[in-house]
């Protein structure tokens, strides 16, 4: 996929504008690997090395790898990223197709962009995948500020209080090969409306976390 148009960075001036790049993961070279490990282990970084580990050895990737990214630039580099795959989740006992969103990232001096930016890139994306709904998962301590950028703004219906069981991306002697998760889920109705959200908090990943 192409470059596509510059977007203005949010109220700030002096911030160069964004321009976004649209690719599927097979067109991605080398060097944009090694670009992307550097921009992940820099924002990751911070949280905590543990955090920073799955992008070393060049690896853009932390679990599940994804099928389609969208990658800001600005004048200094890679500037944000959002990953999406398409994947069946089980919700109670609802098979659900879904296009799962996650490996966002922003580097620490542009925090001001916000997720929204990144959404609002990845939704003609989504609709032309037509999958019925995208689907993210965040720590619960953010349910309110992911509330105020995509809640609020109409650009996701945050579900709080979901358990989600997930594939370890490795596997380890000393624990359980998947894990269970309290977070605060997002959906975005694509192809279906909310309605169709199938009830229940226990949702089935069946496979690791993107």
């Amino acid at each position: 996929m192409n470059m596509i148009a510059p977007e203005s960075t949010r109220g700030v001036s002096a911030r160069p504008p964004v321009r976004w790049r649209l690719c599927w993961e097979n067109e991605l070279q080398l060097a944009d690997h090694i670009e992307l490990s550097d921009f992940f282990r820099k924002t990751y970084g911070p949280t905590g090395a543990f955090n920073a580990k799955p992008f070393e050895g060049h690896r853009s990737w932390a679990g599940a790898r994804p099928e389609i990214r969208a990658i800001g630039y600005d004048d200094r580099g890679v500037a944000i990223h959002i990953g999406a795959l398409r994947r069946f989740i089980k919700v109670g006992e609802i098979d659900l197709l879904v296009a799962e969103l996650g490996l966002y990232g922003v580097r620490p001096d542009l925090e001001g962009l916000g997720i929204s930016h990144s959404i609002r890139v990845m939704y003609p994306v989504l609709r032309d995948l037509g999958v019925p709904f995208g689907f993210g998962t965040v720590r619960s301590a953010l349910q309110k500020h992911i509330t105020r950028l995509l809640g609020r703004q109409g650009l996701a219906t945050v579900l709080p209080g979901l358990r989600v069981r997930s594939a370890r991306p490795d596997i380890y002697l000393t624990v359980p090969p998947t894990r269970v998760e309290d977070v605060v889920g997002l959906v975005l109705p694509i192809a279906r409306p909310m309605s169709e959200w199938p009830a229940g908090e226990m949702i089935e990943r069946n496979g690791p976390e993107l």
